[in-house]
């Protein structure tokens, strides 16, 4: 296994990850490229690479099967698991047949470690479904109160806070 910074070169990986994290095949998206039109899921990767972005891509022999990474974001145009100006949002996918494998949580774990450098906290946001809940609450992020509400897919999601 291999986990190293995320670049601006990984831009297209992160779209790919986007694709796995946001359930879009589920929602009848053929291909992460259709995610560019949907603003509400684009800005967690357009541009990647901007000041405040930081991120990690991770996988085996070589070949990329995850990402986690985070940003900011703006009151004006928030994402799901929007905090505060200040707080960046974490978004994480692994390829299928990443998954199981321990590489979610060495992403997780990574990027949690060079973002305590310099974020008070760390934000994101999950259906209530998902197995990676509990990968969460084990990292030490809290649910939000007040935060659960339905989500595009029609299932319910709810915006966690690790504070550092």
């Amino acid at each position: 296994m291999f986990v190293r910074p995320a670049e601006p070169a990984d831009e297209k990986l992160l779209w790919a990850m986007l694709y796995e994290a946001s359930y879009s095949r589920e929602q009848g998206r053929h291909s992460p490229d259709e995610l560019r039109d949907v603003p509400h899921l684009g800005h967690y990767v357009e541009g990647w690479g901007a000041a405040g972005d930081l991120g990690v891509v991770g996988g085996f022999d070589g070949v990329p099967l995850g990402a986690a990474w985070l940003r900011l974001f703006d009151p004006v145009d928030p994402a799901y698991g929007y905090i505060d100006a200040d707080t960046p949002e974490l978004a994480i996918g692994v390829a299928p047949e990443g998954r199981g494998t321990g590489l979610g949580t060495a992403l997780m774990t990574a990027l949690l470690d060079a973002a305590r450098d310099t974020y008070d906290a760390v934000s994101l946001s999950v259906r209530l479904e998902n197995p990676a809940l509990r990968l969460y609450e084990r990292l030490g992020f809290v649910e939000v109160e007040g935060s659960r509400k339905a989500n595009p897919a029609g299932s319910v999601s709810v915006t966690m806070v690790l504070r550092f």
